[in-house]
């Protein structure tokens, strides 16, 4: 049981971390180049400014977000490399510093197809540098102070807050600003993070934030891979983004389905956005009273029918009504796969884990588009329930994987304990 003064220095030591990882978590979603802020915007600014066609736009925000899919790449360096002996602020300070060059020079350059390209490319690239260092941070804390859950939890609701206001404001910024405009948006959010490297996380030592993982890189991914704990996480966030009624076939469908506008999935995907963000705290209340993996069972059987109540819509507007409950029953699950994620990450590797599974959140929206596009196709009116009824067979696999202990991570709620990793 623990004592007045100890249960007042948890409280605190949370609020710290809170203060702390929850500005960073918006900032950084705020300036990221695969959020809608970024995404719509430089897509418009394509089409209306250099005159590029559908394909020519496609190919470039596939070519620029290649880094992404080799993210893990980005948090085994974070786990390997201090730059100035300053731990994970050292990556915020000179990838912050980088995005910030480039963005400058490109709101200073004419706008040209080649230079465009190679700046936003460097831009992806130092982001993703960026958010290995503040996840890895993030969950060496959460493992450090029994803070997974709360933290997930906050780290969620602030980048669904910053996405779903950075899509509301990519149609302004797309139909009144200058091209140049965005660069400088970015450009400042960056020298932002750039000062924010001289804050230090709460509750760090200075020798634990200096010392980079030693070694060579070969063991060191053997590890990873022989680390029995993070593979229900990596599947898991897998087949809960392998989502083919959503994504490219809504966006169909809602037009040529149900006789929406062009904008009617920008609507639905503001109401799905929203759907989560009370889930979150929500999730914050129950991990730190409810045993991890009876929450995470709770979790995925809520995330089941997710889709299903989409049939029930007959018009645009019920759809864009709907998106939210739909989003609801998906946000507790959100947050418990990102809170496995961090309970599951090996000591010393932490970045790693968190940006493999950045990597597949990415992968399995891909998929899924890819594989309910071919239903959709090739279904014809019943293309889209097709779809749907495949979304919640795959969720319904996911929900009796999870049901399974997860293998040597620690299960106490948020609060109890500390200093717990997972085995291996």
């Amino acid at each position: 049981m623990k004592s007045t003064a100890e249960r007042t220095g948890a409280q605190g030591a949370a609020l710290a971390a809170i203060a702390y990882f929850g500005p960073l978590a918006a900032l950084l979603s705020a300036l990221d180049p695969v959020g809608p802020f970024f995404d719509i915007t430089m897509t418009s600014l394509l089409k209306e400014r250099l005159h590029a066609s559908a394909a020519e736009a496609a190919t470039f925000r596939l070519l620029t977000a290649l880094p992404v899919y080799a993210s893990c790449l980005f948090g085994f360096a974070r786990d390997r490399w201090r730059p100035f002996g300053w731990g994970d602020r050292g990556h915020l300070l000179v990838f912050g510093l980088v995005t910030a060059a480039v963005m400058g020079w490109l709101a200073l350059q004419p706008l040209e197809p080649s230079r465009l390209l190679v700046g936003v490319f460097a831009v992806m690239l130092a982001t993703r540098f960026l958010m290995a260092a503040f996840q890895g941070a993030l969950a060496r804390h959460a493992q450090s102070h029994a803070m997974s859950g709360r933290l997930a939890a906050l780290w969620q609701f602030a980048s669904f807050s910053v996405t779903l206001c950075g899509a509301i404001f990519a149609g302004v910024m797309a139909e009144r600003s200058a091209p140049g405009t965005l660069f400088t948006i970015i450009g400042l959010m960056g020298a932002a993070v750039a000062a924010y490297a001289c804050l230090r996380p709460p509750g760090t030592e200075q020798a634990g934030e200096d010392t980079a993982a030693t070694g060579a890189w070969g063991p060191a991914l053997r590890r990873l891979a022989r680390h029995r704990a993070i593979y229900p996480a990596v599947i898991g966030m897998l087949l809960f983004q392998f989502s083919p009624a959503q994504g490219v076939v809504l966006q169909y469908y809602l037009v040529e389905g149900l006789g929406g506008s062009r904008a009617s999935y920008g609507y639905w995907y503001a109401a799905f956005l929203a759907g989560f963000l009370p889930m979150f705290p929500l999730y914050g209340y129950l991990c730190a009273r409810i045993r991890f993996d009876r929450l995470l069972r709770l979790s995925a059987c809520l995330a089941i029918p997710q889709m299903l109540p989409l049939l029930a819509a007959d018009a645009p507007t019920t759809a864009v009504w709907l998106a939210v409950p739909v989003g609801m029953l998906g946000g507790l699950l959100w947050a418990a796969l990102h809170d496995l994620a961090i309970r599951a990450s090996p000591c010393g590797l932490q970045g790693t884990l968190m940006m493999v599974i950045s990597g597949v959140n990415v992968l399995g929206v891909r998929a899924g588009d890819l594989v309910g596009s071919h239903l959709y196709g090739s279904g014809g009116p019943a293309g889209f329930l097709s779809c749907v009824l495949l979304t919640t067979a795959v969720y319904g696999v996911l929900a009796l994987l999870l049901a399974v202990r997860p293998p040597a991570v620690p299960l106490h709620p948020d609060g109890v304990g500390g200093g717990d990793v997972a085995d291996g």
